[in-house]
């Protein structure tokens, strides 16, 4: 059994362009279903947040539209709850990347209000990458990776194949012109290699221990392939 991390937002908002705060958190099936693919192959999953903050779900992940009806609604709800771990986090500040062997960072627009600029999380980060372990990171997760850059703005993670929730997505979510700014814009410029799939569908992008997923549909392949990974 290998223990594995998850590092999520403790923002249960999202500051929009005019100042308002939009109500979110984490993404409930981008924990979910990573959650369920790492257990179902016997790993345990640990989580942290900054300052150990419970992790708030965004309230819209739970509707019945976005869950393919609501038996899946109903199914993510439970697996939720079978998620003790999300409940009793750890303090992002004490984590020790070497009492695990993977590191999973799920979306949700919280990610882009805190994980955007904390240099804790930046810093796990660039070691995650430079250790070979298997780090994941989906839809809004990539937000965190903007962390990573130096004072001169450079990143480890310049050059990498990668992908995140996309500026389409964004515009159809509603947010493209609400938005401070898009996370596939800001990626772009911190010199990654960007692969964009097609809105909506499971788009998985694997360069060498990076695995990401562009969105909520994206999480439980790219779970698949750091489960294969892990052995």
């Amino acid at each position: 059994m290998a223990k594995i991390l998850f590092v999520l937002t403790g923002s249960d908002h999202w500051t929009l362009a005019d100042g308002t705060r939009h109500p979110t958190g984490f993404w409930a099936d981008e924990a979910v279903a990573p959650f369920e693919a790492f257990t179902a192959a016997g790993h345990e999953a640990v989580v942290a947040t900054p300052g150990a903050v419970v992790p708030t779900v965004d309230a819209a992940s739970l509707a019945p539209d976005v869950n393919g009806g609501p038996d899946g609604a109903a199914e993510v709800a439970a697996g939720l709850d079978r998620f003790a771990a999300l409940r009793a986090p750890l303090d992002l500040a004490e984590v020790e990347l070497a009492d695990y062997a993977a590191v999973f960072y799920p979306g949700g627009h919280g990610p882009m209000e805190d994980l955007a600029v904390d240099a804790t999380s930046g810093a796990l980060l660039v070691a995650a990458l430079a250790s070979g372990k298997p780090l994941g990171v989906v839809c809004h997760g990539p937000a965190a990776l903007l962390a990573t850059a130096d004072a001169d703005g450079t990143s480890p993670f310049a050059g990498r194949r990668l992908t995140a929730f996309t500026n389409a997505e964004e515009i159809q979510a509603g947010f493209g012109e609400r938005a401070h700014w898009l996370l596939q814009d800001r990626l772009i410029n911190l010199g990654v290699d960007f692969r964009e799939g097609g809105p909506w569908a499971p788009h998985v992008v694997v360069d060498d221990n990076l695995y990401t997923g562009q969105n909520p549909a994206s999480a439980a392949p790219l779970a698949r392939e750091i489960v294969k990974a892990l052995g």
